[in-house]
């Protein structure tokens, strides 16, 4: 284990000052100085504000250590385990899973954890990085396995969690807790996906068609309105023609052929008297009345 700064600094001011009184002729003196030099060296230890120091005394749980300075009995005492409690981050994969409907799938992921209780981390289990990594596999393979192939594309969120929760209650008795799961990608084979894309494009064309189907019975149903209207109103038809021809020429260069009959129609003297005429002229099929007959 690499000497930490301070620990380095004091040994080596009292072993100096020992070998100064040696050479001095003052051994002993020196011999002390140079005696807590060494104890320093082995002794006394620093831990970060992120680190724990798991200490066995004759191999026996003495205690956790840090942060900060700390003083050990050299031999008697061992540092079995630093313990760095800081949010760490494991890329962990499943490939060629199976989904619950049967598609091979590839999945990355990446799972944020960390060390809650050092303790259980160091003496708990041998080597609790790898066998958070075990885990995180072996629970992603199983959470496929139990998914749909739409859920784990579509649900992303869901499925994060329920990863999470998963990992964490296989890792909570070796002092480890999950923070978050990521699902990064999943990685369908290629034919499936131009499966679904053609699906997919098959449904929009569906839902275009549906949307156009009931524009069209709306624009029919104004239409018949308009018919109405107009029915009742002959002016407001002419009025109409006479708008939809104004702005049909407006445009620089339009020409428009319109025949003399649909001219006369947008006279309202004639088109009324036409429309008198049809309304007040009888059949002139058949005999005619004996008034007339006899005049």
């Amino acid at each position: 284990m690499i000497m930490n700064p301070i620990t380095a600094f004091l040994t080596v001011v009292f072993g100096a000052v020992g070998v100064a009184l040696g050479v001095m002729g003052q051994p002993s003196w020196g011999i002390p100085f140079v005696i807590v030099a060494i104890f320093i060296a082995f002794a006394l230890k620093m831990a970060n504000t992120w680190q724990k120091f798991v200490i066995l005394r004759a191999g026996n749980l003495h205690g956790v250590k840090g942060p900060g300075l700390f003083l050990i009995i050299p031999i008697l005492d061992s540092i079995v385990a630093v313990i760095d409690e800081r949010i760490q981050t494991t890329a962990f994969s499943a490939e060629a899973a199976l989904t619950r409907d049967t598609v091979p799938v590839n999945v990355d992921a990446i799972i944020f954890w960390f060390v809650h209780d050092a303790q259980k981390a160091a003496l708990n289990i041998t080597n609790y990085r790898e066998a958070i990594d075990r885990v995180a596999q072996t629970s992603l393979r199983e959470m496929i396995g139990s998914s749909m192939l739409s859920a784990l594309l579509s649900e992303r969120a869901a499925a994060d969690e329920l990863l999470r929760v998963e990992i964490a209650r296989k890792t909570v008795d070796w002092g480890i807790s999950v923070k978050s799961v990521e699902i990064r990608d999943v990685a369908i084979p290629e034919a499936l996906q131009d499966a679904m894309s053609r699906q997919a494009q098959a449904e929009r064309e569906k839902e275009a068609r549906v949307i156009l189907g009931s524009a069209e019975a709306a624009i029919a149903g104004k239409f018949v309105e308009a018919a109405k209207t107009y029915a009742g109103y002959p002016a407001a038809l002419q009025l109409r023609a006479m708008n939809i021809i104004y702005e049909t020429t407006k445009e620089r260069g339009a020409t428009i052929l319109m025949p003399t009959a649909m001219v006369d129609s947008m006279n309202p003297a004639v088109a009324l008297a036409l429309a008198g005429h049809d309304i007040a002229s009888p059949k002139t099929d058949g005999p005619l009345p004996l008034e007339k007959r006899s005049q």
